[in-house]
């Protein structure tokens, strides 16, 4: 079980690239999925999820109206496609995917709160990817 990252790359300030999220040994079905960035040495912060309930999608403010999330319909692949890239994009960029800690619980609230560090609350059922770079020349 686990999720391969893929579609990282150098591109020029106001191209695109797509990130891919495959899922192997299970689908993401009930959980929120999502990516972050996190540069050495900084925090990681939240850029897009997607609950596997119902699509409902969040994105930063920084990331609004550039970045667009979605899945395939078997629910196994995540797709970030980023567009008007700026160099303050340049990030290593971490697929992950949050198993929510009760059936009522909101995939991406919890998403958010473990994203963040804000909650103890763990799943043996949480899979992290390995990162690919993003690289945004000015």
């Amino acid at each position: 079980v686990q999720l391969v990252e893929s579609g990282g790359g150098l591109v020029q300030a106001g191209g695109s690239l797509r990130l891919s999220c495959a899922a192997s040994g299970f689908t993401f079905d009930g959980y929120g999925i999502g990516w972050f960035r996190q540069a050495p040495g900084k925090e990681r912060e939240g850029v897009s999820c997607i609950s596997g309930t119902n699509g409902t999608t969040w994105y930063a403010d920084s990331v609004k109206g550039r970045f667009t999330i979605s899945s395939d319909n078997a629910k196994t692949t995540v797709y970030l496609q980023m567009s008007d890239l700026k160099p303050e994009d340049t990030d290593v960029y971490y697929c992950a995917a949050i198993w929510p800690p009760w059936s009522d619980s909101s995939p991406i609230l919890h998403w958010l709160k473990v994203v963040a560090g804000t909650t103890s609350m763990k799943s043996p059922y949480d899979y992290w990817g390995q990162g690919t770079q993003v690289t945004v020349s000015s």
